[in-house]
């Protein structure tokens, strides 16, 4: 390695901690479809280094558990989840939601109908989501999901939607 070729190499080292942190601060968009509500919700969630709280409140509002209205507060840590699933997808769709935020109650409801239902679900302290993307097949948002590692992973062929969750790692 030539000395200049070597002075290069030092220093974008030396740089990848500065463009990561500049693109960890660039504006996080997001855009929502609630299949079930009918609303539709584009967001800027975080600009300038922090999270925007009326954005986040607004996202709360459309992911509430549409069974009963309770809103909830989503974990940001999701919404940026989401955001790399769309950076990874590179989809040009909103997410479809099929389940944000559960209550206990909705929860409890939906356990005692299916064994596939945490008693202990992600979704009602707002750190899992339930979705699907029109322009990304099934699998291939699973897949997306898995390769960012960033929580649990469940995957719903026969009822058309992954779940996603900052939970601990792991896949279903």
């Amino acid at each position: 390695m030539s000395t200049l070729t070597r002075r290069h190499f030092v220093a974008a080292l030396a740089a990848a901690p500065l463009t990561a942190k500049a693109r960890s601060a660039e504006p996080r968009m997001l855009t929502f479809s609630h299949l079930h509500t009918g609303e539709r919700l584009e967001v800027e969630y975080f600009s300038s280094g922090s999270y925007l709280p009326d954005a986040l409140g607004a996202v709360n509002r459309v992911l509430r558990d549409f069974r009963t209205g309770d809103v909830g507060t989503i974990d940001p840590a999701l919404l940026d989840l989401l955001h790399a699933l769309r950076l990874q997808t590179r989809s040009e769709r909103p997410f479809e939601i099929i389940s944000g935020y559960r209550s206990p109650a909705t929860n409890r409801m939906l356990h005692e109908r299916s064994n596939g239902v945490a008693t202990k679900s992600l979704h009602m302290s707002g750190q899992a989501i339930d979705i699907r993307l029109a322009d990304v097949p099934l699998a291939s948002l699973r897949n997306a999901a898995l390769s960012l590692g960033r929580g649990g992973v469940g995957f719903y062929p026969g009822s058309n939607f992954v779940h996603v969750d900052t939970g601990r790692v792991r896949a279903w």
